[in-house]
């Protein structure tokens, strides 16, 4: 399927409850349920098939299937594992007289084929071989996992073997991504039709694994129907965003950008956002620092000019800008009163797209009014909390309040996390799954702050540098994490992965 009306904009991400809406349309106005779970059935064997290959595991599976339709597709999987010569074991959690329809018909012909149907009484029957497939619950599943159901899960988890699940692990809201004491902990994870929110919010994030999308054949006009909480990124299209390369241009048509940034014990967030500026192929930066850090910065890199600056003489600063292309403003810069006042001098003069992070968000907080200037906010959750007044907010309840605040005070916000959400006024927001656990180290922040300024500086919107810069800088982590592990990363080894992700992006 495809949704060749958007930009950015991929995969519709909808609520647990939304696909359901919309596949019970399909099948009132003339689809069949079955023929559904038949085409699921089948495109998920070929899925687990191509997992074991490429694993190169022994050709053995353990489904542990529920009572839903979410067990029938497993079982229509298992007839198909079955004629392909797979070594199939069914541990089925409930008795058949307390299944749907569906799900007592699959079985019935998983049966008919020769296929063992075991119905464990206690923990200790479920003996697991292979690769696990997780049949139990479906994305309705809302509530408290409790007696054998809980045992069942938690003793999967601790089989030490790969779980793939079929739509959402078991034990995930789909709605919300939320879990009461546990959940399968998947491998990777099959989705029906559309990614559901659930996934990103909350502990979804932790238990989904790698995504993988199973078509069961559901006409795209639904699919066009269904209301979107957001949208994943369409990946394709950054290579036509990248800024165009010109061979006559010079470094300022290439982009300059003043960095305002550091202060003192911190003049390594300043370098590591500058030098970012640079490798995100802008020509020029110059970076402002407060005066008296001229042999901290000693070390710093010969590609930065270092321009030191008094709180209450921004002349120097105001010349500069009238040739600058963007602007960053906030890595390293503290939080005292005085340095308060100074960007709020600086705001009131600035007409050049600016990045704001760190500890400008802070100073921002009940002041986002002062921007007038096109803009990208990065907070992490903990910043967007602060900037909204709120001691906590419930993940579900964030897309909304962050949509919101981006209408009000008309700029791109970039929530970061894992995932991270882009957000922009009249656009749905984009969730970004690109990065890597260990990229939660200091200074890994500062660089995303430079990336995104120098693609400003190159010509792009606010949006198009936000959305090309989670990427770059979350696919730089994946490279990084790939080559030397999650545990070695740090911030300084994105700048040298960055060379990798435009060489795959340019092909």
């Amino acid at each position: 399927m495809t949704f060749e009306d958007f930009k950015f904009e991929g995969f519709k991400v909808v609520t647990a409850k939304e696909m359901a809406r919309i596949e019970k349309l399909s099948i009132e106005e003339g689809a069949s349920g079955e023929a559904y779970m038949l085409h699921a059935g089948e495109a998920l064997a070929f899925q687990v098939m191509a997992y074991v290959e490429k694993t190169k595991k022994e050709k053995s599976v353990t489904l542990v299937i529920g009572k839903g339709n979410n067990g029938g597709d497993g079982f229509v999987l298992a007839i198909h594992l079955l004629r392909a010569h797979f070594d199939v074991t069914v541990y089925h959690l409930f008795p058949k007289h307390e299944c749907s329809f569906l799900c007592q018909k699959q079985r019935e012909k998983f049966e008919e084929m020769g296929g063992e149907v075991i119905f464990p009484q206690e923990i200790g029957e479920i003996i697991c071989n292979g690769v696990i497939v997780d049949a139990i619950l479906g994305t309705g599943f809302q509530g408290k996992l409790k007696g054998f159901l809980l045992d069942v899960i938690s003793h999967l988890n601790q089989c030490l073997l790969p779980i793939l699940s079929i739509d959402i692990p078991s034990g995930i809201n789909g709605d919300n991504g939320t879990l009461e004491l546990t959940a399968i902990q998947a491998q990777e994870t099959f989705f029906l039709g559309l990614p559901k929110m659930g996934f990103f919010l909350e502990q979804g994030y932790d238990h989904i694994g790698k995504l993988f999308r199973t078509d069961f054949k559901m006409k795209i006009d639904y699919y066009r129907q269904a209301k979107a909480s957001a949208y994943l990124l369409n990946e394709v299209v950054l290579r036509k965003v990248l800024p165009p390369l010109r061979r006559t241009r010079h470094k300022y048509q290439a982009g300059y950008v003043l960095a305002v940034s550091g202060s003192p014990g911190m003049g390594g967030a300043a370098q590591l956002c500058s030098l970012a500026v640079l490798r995100a192929g802008a020509g020029i930066v110059r970076l402002f620092h407060p005066s008296g850090m001229e042999n901290e910065l000693s070390s710093c890199p010969y590609e930065i000019i270092r321009a030191p600056y008094q709180e209450k003489k921004i002349e120097p600063f105001l010349k500069e800008m009238e040739r600058a292309s963007s602007l960053l403003i906030g890595p390293g810069m503290g939080r005292k009163e005085n340095v308060r006042a100074f960007i709020f001098d600086l705001i009131s003069h600035i007409t050049k797209p600016t990045v704001i992070d760190a500890d400008a968000l802070f100073h921002l907080k009940g002041q986002c009014d002062l921007l007038k200037m096109p803009c990208v906010l990065t907070p992490h959750h903990g910043e967007m909390l602060y900037l909204l007044d709120k001691k906590q907010f419930k993940e579900e309840e964030m897309i909304p309040l962050c949509q919101d605040f981006v209408e009000k005070h008309r700029f791109t916000l970039i929530l970061k996390g894992a995932p991270t959400f882009i957000f922009h006024p009249q656009k749905s927001p984009l969730i970004v799954t690109r990065g890597d656990p260990g990229m939660a180290t200091a200074g890994c922040g500062d660089v995303l702050t430079g990336i995104i300024a120098g693609l400003l500086a190159q010509k792009l919107s606010t949006r198009e540098a936000a959305v090309l810069g989670v990427y770059l800088h979350g696919r730089a982590g994946e490279y990084v994490a790939k080559k030397k592990s999650s545990y070695h990363l740090i911030a300084s080894d994105l700048l040298q992965a960055l060379c990798q992700v435009f060489q795959e992006l340019v092909g």
